[in-house]
C-alpha cells in the first residue's frame, strides 16, 4: 500500500491560524517534508512547532528550493523534490508538506503537487489562511466590497501594467524590487499599506508608501488601493 501526500497551509505566521485540518494531517502524517536544506531554516516549519510541539519527533525531509528565476535549476529542484517524497510514498508512509500560507497561492509545493499527481500518486491539498487576509485583519480593514475587484500580484515581475487595474492590489513577494516597487507607488499616488513579517517575530506595519524601507524583508505583503477608496 502506497503513502499520500498532503499539501499543508500553516498560514502566515501566527501559528493560532493554523487550521484543525491541518493540525490533524500534521499528527497523522508520518513524515513532514519542508522547503529548505534543514527543517531549522523553514519558516513554515517554525509555525507548525509552535502549534504542535510533538512534530519534533517526526521524520523530516527537507526539500531543497533554490531562491531563483533560472527555470533550469527550477526544474531540477522541482523533479529531485517531487523524488525524495515518491520514495516515502512508495514505502507506505503519509507526507505532510508544510507551505506558508495558503499552497494554492504562488506556493512551490504546486509543482511537486502535479508532479506527485502526474507519478500516480494521491496528493490533497489542504488550504491555509493566506497571508493578504492575515493582513487585512492584523490593519482591521477591508479588502474589497460590493463590486470592488481584487487582484493579487507577483512584484517581482513587471507591475506597471498591474497596479492600473481598478479596485485592491495586493503585490507579494517584491524581494529585491522593493525599491522599485515603492517608487512605482508612490508615482501613482496609491493609499498603500505594508505589513513585514505578519504575525512573527519582527514585525513591522507601514502605513504609506514613503515608509516602505529599500530593506524590507522578503515576507513583506503590501496592500494598495486608488486614492478616495
Amino acid at each position: 500500500m502506497v503513502g499520500k501526500l498532503y499539501g499543508l497551509g500553516v498560514g502566515p505566521g501566527d501559528p493560532e491560524l493554523l487550521t484543525l485540518k491541518a493540525l490533524r494531517r500534521i499528527k497523522e502524517s508520518e513524515i513532514i517534508a519542508v522547503p529548505g536544506k534543514k527543517k531549522e531554516e523553514s519558516v513554515a516549519y517554525k509555525i507548525a512547532r509552535q502549534a504542535y510541539p510533538q512534530i519534533e519527533n517526526k521524520e523530516v525531509l527537507p526539500i531543497d528550493f533554490p531562491m531563483t528565476k533560472d527555470s533550469e535549476r527550477l526544474e531540477e529542484s522541482h523533479r529531485l523534490g517531487a523524488s525524495q517524497i515518491a520514495e516515502k510514498l512508495r514505502e507506505g508512509k503519509s507526507v505532510a508538506f508544510l507551505t506558508l500560507g495558503d499552497p494554492t497561492v504562488y506556493a512551490t509545493y504546486l509543482y511537486v503537487h502535479k508532479r506527485i499527481l502526474a507519478m500516480g500518486f494521491e496528493a490533497e491539498i489542504v488550504s491555509g489562511i493566506t497571508s493578504f487576509c492575515a493582513v487585512a485583519a492584523r490593519l482591521n480593514i477591508g479588502l474589497v466590497e460590493k463590486a470592488e475587484p481584487l487582484h493579487v500580484i507577483p512584484a517581482s515581475y513587471q507591475i506597471e501594467e498591474a497596479l492600473k487595474l481598478p479596485g485592491t492590489k495586493v503585490l507579494m513577494k517584491a524581494g529585491k524590487k522593493i525599491g522599485q516597487v515603492r517608487e512605482e507607488l508612490l508615482r501613482r499616488g496609491e493609499t498603500v499599506v505594508m505589513i513585514e513579517n505578519c504575525g512573527m517575530e519582527g514585525e513591522q506595519i507601514y502605513r504609506s508608501a514613503q515608509e516602505i524601507p529599500d530593506d524590507a524583508g522578503y515576507y513583506s505583503l503590501i496592500i494598495a488601493k486608488e486614492k478616495g477608496e
